[in-house]
């Protein structure tokens, strides 16, 4: 089945994307772990979400074993916001390359992100929300989307205006 057609994924499609398998070579790639910031995609549609330009769901298994637990930070450990942010930027990159988009993604920037919780270890899932407001797919293919991060449920932060383009490689 042509990624195209689903609207979920399971971690071992996440990790073929990761490998420059999905979308084929030189196309958009989720990134292997420990980067990876997602173990399944939940729903992906081409005309949901707030803006009925397309949406996007994952979620992440929260356990106190993850790598960056230790380190950030020693006796008081947290996940680094920086990583659910770039959970966003991965996903808005996910949904071009399933909407036909070609090239490499790249993250362009972030209007505001505002954080008003934290991810401990003691803490189960995380899940991303993502409403696409633009979808450009001419000769700039770029997404801009809104984003949430949930944890247990709960909104721990918000990001808008998250953009993310995909680009050819020089002389292609």
């Amino acid at each position: 089945m042509s990624p195209s057609n689903q609207n979920s994924f399971t971690y071992d499609e996440l990790i073929s994307c990761a490998k420059g398998e999905m979308f084929g070579p030189g196309n958009p790639q989720l990134p292997l772990p420990p980067m990876l910031m997602c173990d399944r995609i939940t729903n992906i549609d081409a005309d949901g979400g707030d803006f009925g330009k397309g949406q996007i769901d994952a979620e992440f298994d929260i356990n106190p074993d993850l790598w960056f637990f230790p380190c950030h930070f020693e006796g008081d450990p947290v996940m680094p916001g920086c990583l659910g942010m770039d959970a966003l930027w991965q996903l808005v990159g996910f949904f071009l390359g399933w909407s036909g988009g070609l090239g490499r993604g790249r993250a362009l920037s972030v209007g505001e992100v505002k954080f008003t919780g934290q991810i401990l270890p003691s803490n189960k899932l995380v899940t991303f929300r993502l409403d696409m407001k633009r979808v450009i797919m001419r000769r700039l293919v770029m997404g801009i989307a809104d984003g949430k991060v949930l944890c247990d449920g709960e909104v721990v932060f918000e990001a808008n205006d998250i953009r993310v383009g995909l680009f050819q490689p020089e002389g292609a």
